[in-house]
């Protein structure tokens, strides 16, 4: 019995490039526990590595390293990864963002073999592509049949592009507005027609820089049910300013609290999925619709039907809010695996500070 606060699901980050000074494209078996550590001091349970653009060959390789990976962390670590989130390279380089367009290729039936090969089977869960791209919609039919969810993402696709990659499979959209076609009032873009399809889950970036607070009340206005919050974050999150690495490439975080590449482009977010929660709250948005953004919403998404819930038969998941909203007891799996009376590890301190 709790005498006051908040219990709720655990929160699921399907879109996150790393934290804690840990870049996953690069990630070890250290790293990868640093960084399940680290999570459920922000009320994350479970999460998605994401890796950027690279070639097939590399962002295979680095699939597999999040995998083995993944395959250390012991019971009670903290936070549990699902898989791998390949955001690229089958994007278009007119929506490159800070992803290097000369890495990017078509999705061609040997590109997509080599993505559902045997032993990448369960653990491939998430690919973003721009279906326009030569090959695209065949590949989402592909994908999408492997059970491999696919989102529209660094997309320069037109509405009705958008609406025929839903027709062939695809269920998300990564970072809406962000790195695609914009809305218009005759031509509405990947962003348009996500918001009014209902077969599309719009993962969304709070921290309120890559979309705005009236941007982000619209969006739950519209389709507030369908909204997945992420954090996009890298590894520059919960920790001070300074270099960091996202794919192999510098990101520099200034005292801004907004990862740039060297040229000033925003590359992926210092945010925590708490803090996400806590702004879009902040911009009106009611609390049971913010918090189910972060919990069965994504879930469901990832195709993981006992996460992100409380009901009988999910998992023990659980999170313990206090009165300012930020986490005070995380479970995983029913047990303990952050209390914020007792936990001072200097991770710990670090996430605090960033989910202010």
């Amino acid at each position: 019995m709790l005498a006051d606060g908040l219990l709720t699901p655990g929160l699921v980050d399907v879109q996150v490039n790393g934290a804690v000074g840990v870049d996953f494209a690069e990630v070890d078996a250290e790293g990868m526990r640093l960084v399940a550590a680290a999570f459920p001091q922000t009320g994350v349970t479970r999460f998605v590595p994401t890796l950027i653009t690279a070639p097939v060959a590399e962002a295979l390789r680095q699939a597999r390293a999040v995998v083995a990976a993944s395959a250390t962390l012991p019971p009670g670590a903290g936070a549990v990864p699902l898989g791998v989130h390949l955001e690229g390279p089958f994007l278009s380089p007119k929506r490159a963002g800070v992803h290097d367009p000369a890495l990017m290729v078509e999705p061609g039936p040997g590109e997509i073999d080599l993505l559902l090969a045997e032993d990448l089977r369960g653990h491939l869960r998430m690919v973003t592509l721009a279906p326009e791209q030569p090959g695209g919609l065949e590949a989402v039919r592909r994908l999408s049949e492997a059970g491999v969810l696919v989102a529209v993402g660094h997309s320069d696709a037109t509405g009705e592009q958008t609406r025929a990659a839903a027709a062939a499979g695809a269920r998300m959209v990564t970072h809406l507005f962000n790195a695609q076609r914009p809305l218009g009032h005759r031509e509405p873009g990947v962003p348009g027609v996500a918001l009014v399809d209902d077969r599309f889950t719009l993962g969304l970036i709070a921290d309120l820089a890559h979309v705005g607070p009236d941007v982000c009340r619209l969006v739950f206005n519209a389709a507030g049910p369908r909204v997945a919050l992420v954090t996009d974050a890298v590894a520059a999150a919960g920790m001070p300013p300074g270099r960091y690495q996202l794919g192999g490439a510098d990101v520099v975080l200034t005292e801004d609290g907004v990862p740039r590449s060297p040229e000033g482009t925003i590359a992926g977010s210092a945010l925590t999925l708490d803090r996400a929660v806590r702004n879009i709250v902040s911009v009106g948005v009611d609390l049971a619709d913010a918090l189910a953004s972060a919990t069965i919403v994504p879930a469901d998404v990832i195709g993981e039907p006992t996460l992100g819930r409380l009901a009988p038969g999910a998992v023990a998941d659980l999170v313990w809010w206090d009165d300012d909203l930020k986490p005070r007891k995380v479970w995983v799996d029913g047990e303990v695996v952050f209390d914020a009376t007792t936990d001072t590890a200097p991770v710990a301190t670090e996430l605090a500070a960033a989910g202010q």
